[in-house]
């Protein structure tokens, strides 16, 4: 079934796609999600779409001397980029808790899945949860936005949501400790529940991002200002005292990577 956010051409033409990779790659797909600003909950009208996907080989592929390719990738047509992680990959990363393959498992919009090997791969990436690895990731996101786009008196206005996403998602670190901080917007506000005056300003500046291609620049809003850099100069004390690398649960992964590709 469609989601509500993504039209029904462009939700069958993704579909279409992810049949074809499956086709050409002899490989399948363990789930699909949408990762880009309609996953994070501030699409402009001709934003594009990105389509990211975790897949499995054979068991047989793996058994190689030289390793195969472990990304998919295809050409970027028509606004939709569709590419993927092979699941060995995948758990290399999660081993690590690296952000970007933990927002793919937890985008709210999703192609398609394999319920129960989504919901292994969740659980699994909970228990490798690094929250110095999360910190210093979106740290180090909320820092180039804040200085390389928002340092003058006018500013480019949908550049706020890219130093938002991830100053609101250290916060949800700073608040939520132990938790993997979701991806969308909306959902990292109703979880670090920022004051209601920047909430509303935020609302309004998503609202009008959904409307027009391109909101033009207007002076810096000092509300945001404020909560961005209270988030990063948080962030840049506390990162150094965040609990550390959990001892890396090479036989579970394993164990995990074993029954995904006998399935």
């Amino acid at each position: 079934m469609a989601h509500p956010a993504i039209p029904r051409d462009r939700w069958a033409e993704a579909q279409r796609r992810l049949d074809l990779i499956e086709r050409a790659h002899g490989c399948r797909i363990l789930f699909a999600v949408e990762s880009g600003s309609r996953a994070w909950g501030f699409p402009s009208p001709d934003s594009d779409y990105d389509v990211r996907f975790v897949y499995a080989m054979p068991a047989d592929w793996y058994l190689s001397v030289y390793p195969g390719r472990d990304v998919i990738e295809t050409p970027i047509e028509d606004g939709m980029d569709v590419s993927g992680w092979d699941i060995r990959k995948a758990l290399h990363l999660v081993l690590k808790s690296n952000a970007v393959i933990s927002e793919w498992m937890e985008s709210p919009i999703i192609y398609r899945r394999e319920a129960a090997a989504l919901k292994r791969l969740r659980t699994f990436a909970d228990r490798m949860l690094n929250p110095r690895a999360l910190t210093y990731h979106y740290l180090h996101l909320a820092r180039r936005q804040a200085a390389a786009k928002l340092a003058r008196d006018r500013i480019a206005l949908k550049r706020y949501f890219y130093a938002l996403r991830p100053a609101l998602a250290l916060r949800f670190l700073r608040l939520r400790s132990g938790r993997r901080p979701p991806m969308h917007l909306q959902a990292l506000i109703d979880g670090t529940d920022p004051p209601a005056a920047t909430i509303k300003i935020i609302g309004r500046l998503v609202a009008a991002k959904s409307r027009i291609r391109e909101m033009g620049s207007g002076p810096r809003i000092p509300a945001l200002d404020r909560l961005i850099a209270v988030e990063i100069a948080a962030a840049t004390e506390a990162a150094g005292e965040a609990p550390g690398r959990l001892p890396a649960d090479m036989d579970a992964a394993d164990r995990l990577f074993r029954s995904v590709i006998a399935h």
